[in-house]
């Protein structure tokens, strides 16, 4: 992919609107490198998918609208209403609006995942004439961040005619494996944003956000900033991520333990998930969805399993062990029912969240693994395989299709 820097010279003095103060040529620093995440958009794979889906438009769009920006205040707005649009079409082509701009699928979220990657890396390295402060560079980074993911579109209407649900899901990940990865999550994450739902209890109000596979925007308390303001106001929520092959797994419990696995910036971390109040963390949180009436249903193709087993320390042991029915008292998590990756942790920092709001008893709420999306027979090879075919896709809707009434015998089997 060709670069997509810009340097625009301006003359004079540009004063700063807003309150946030122009950074001076004192305070201005260099711009970073791109990141090692940032860096897969120059293989051959993502610019396909962008082509085939015409969101390869969208990073050089975003690029002249920051080149237009005079003061941090413009480069702000530019970021906001661009990070909107992109979240905005991203939804709109999975859900049959507009041109699908290509011959790529609607239901693929990876158009988003590798045309967010382009804005970020034009920000990270954008170098105006004006100055950016490392804080600036992170906050506009920040706002592309939010708005993109759909983290600032959350519109519940008023009153009770509607049930509110909340869902979250992942970009792809493992894409030094195969580039050409998928996440089901983020799929169904724009297949059902501000859809309703039908239920025996009546429509339900879908909305969705997605999250990084990066452990330091978890760190960051990205999670909680994003869904707190949410809580209070919704009847049900379930985090989503991709996780065992041909099943769906309710996880029961979450662990308060990072195992280390890299995510998309080829980090690995290992240790306890890290909270505010770390001396009130538990080891393991529960899940609140009503996961026997969602297992016993028939709900789609693949079979999907009250998942119990955790991998703990036991009190007054050292070493980890397996527990098929769950952890024992006061053992130490090295695993939750969904692993020690993100996955995990975002069950647990949602589920940790509505506890300390306390809300267990009154919001049900946990983790939904889907299985793993594969590809068709015949293409499953990274290197010589392409990037779509039609049993891809076939796994994909169908995989989002039981998502889809996964939710609704939720809501029924909750009320």
């Amino acid at each position: 992919m060709t670069s997509l820097r810009v340097r625009i010279g301006i003359l004079g003095m540009v004063l700063l609107a807003g309150s946030a103060a122009p950074a001076s040529p004192a305070t201005a620093a260099a711009a970073p490198a791109p990141t090692v995440e940032e860096l897969r958009l120059d293989r051959a794979v993502p610019r396909e998918i962008l082509e085939r889906s015409g969101f390869d438009a969208v990073p050089l769009r975003f690029t002249r609208a920051l080149g237009t920006a005079r003061s941090y205040a413009e480069a702000r707005k530019v970021v906001v209403r661009q990070g909107s649009a992109l979240w905005k079409r991203a939804v709109d082509r999975a859900q049959g609006r507009g041109p699908a701009g290509g011959d790529l699928s609607r239901d693929d979220d990876r158009p988003l995942y590798w045309a967010r990657l382009g804005m970020t890396r034009e920000v990270r390295t954008w170098e105006p004439s004006f100055g950016l402060s490392e804080e600036q560079r992170a906050a506009l980074l920040g706002e592309l961040e939010r708005t993109s993911r759909g983290q600032t579109a959350v519109r519940y209407p008023g009153g009770d005619r509607l049930k509110r649900v909340l869902v979250t899901g992942f970009d792809p990940f493992t894409l030094d494996r195969d580039i050409r990865i998928s996440n089901p999550s983020g799929a169904s994450a724009l297949a059902l944003d501000g859809t309703v739902i039908e239920t025996a209890e009546g429509p339900a109000r879908v909305e969705t956000v997605v999250f990084p596979v990066r452990w330091q925007d978890f760190t960051d308390q990205s999670v909680e900033r994003a869904l707190r303001p949410y809580l209070k106001k919704v009847d049900l929520f379930t985090t989503v991520s991709q996780g065992r092959v041909g099943r769906f797994d309710v996880e029961r419990t979450n662990g308060a333990w990072r195992g280390g696995f890299p995510d998309n910036d080829n980090v690995g971390v290992t240790g306890v998930v890290p909270v505010a109040d770390p001396a009130s963390q538990p080891q393991w949180t529960t899940t609140t969805l009503p996961y026997k009436a969602i297992v016993d249903v028939d709900t789609g193709r693949f079979p999907v399993y009250d998942n119990t087993s955790v991998t703990e320390i036991p009190a007054g042991g050292t070493v980890p062990v397996v527990r098929a029915d769950g952890p024992t008292a006061g053992s130490t998590a090295r695993a939750g029912g969904g692993g020690n990756y993100l996955s995990n942790e975002i069950a647990y920092r949602v589920t940790l969240l509505r506890d300390r709001l306390g809300l267990h008893d009154v919001l049900p709420g946990g983790h939904v693994h889907t299985p793993v999306l594969e590809f068709g027979a015949g293409n499953t090879d990274p290197a010589t395989g392409t990037v779509t075919d039609p049993g891809f896709v076939q796994n994909r809707l169908d995989i989002i299709a039981q998502v889809r009434t996964i939710l609704v015998v939720a809501v029924e089997k909750a009320t």
